[in-house]
């Protein structure tokens, strides 16, 4: 059975919203500070629509106070590659595209080879 809700309300008894729209004039910007306030502290954001439907700062900034659980994010609002101070980058329990997953590579293969050679890096004593 699918019940068409208001926003507010789907956003506020979701367990996971998932995003897959065009980005339009009515859509960009959508997931912002107030529609991720009606979220429940449990829930996650998943977005596969276009980047621009969900504005990053303000999702980077309800995961790192806790407002939202966590985030998959597929898509960002400007092609790759990614300038490395973006927002959700650095946020907390966030799983982003191959894209960056890439970036976080290649600085774990970077710190492998220099292990290797004898030359470690990032070294915690």
């Amino acid at each position: 059975l699918i019940k068409y809700l208001p926003m507010k309300e789907r956003m506020e008894q979701a367990d996971i919203v998932s995003l897959h729209c065009p980005v339009t004039d009515k859509s960009k910007g959508l997931i912002n500070k107030e529609t991720l306030s009606y979220m429940k502290p449990t829930a996650f954001l998943i977005n596969e629509a276009r980047g621009p439907v969900v504005v990053s700062q303000d999702l980077a900034d309800a995961l790192n106070s806790g407002k939202i659980a966590g985030a998959g994010i597929d898509v960002f609002e400007n092609e790759p590659p990614l300038d490395t101070n973006h927002p959700l980058l650095h946020s907390k329990n966030t799983i982003a595209t191959a894209e960056s997953m890439a970036k976080r590579a290649v600085i774990v293969f970077d710190n492998i080879d220099a292990y290797l050679a004898g030359n470690q890096k990032n070294v915690i004593l």
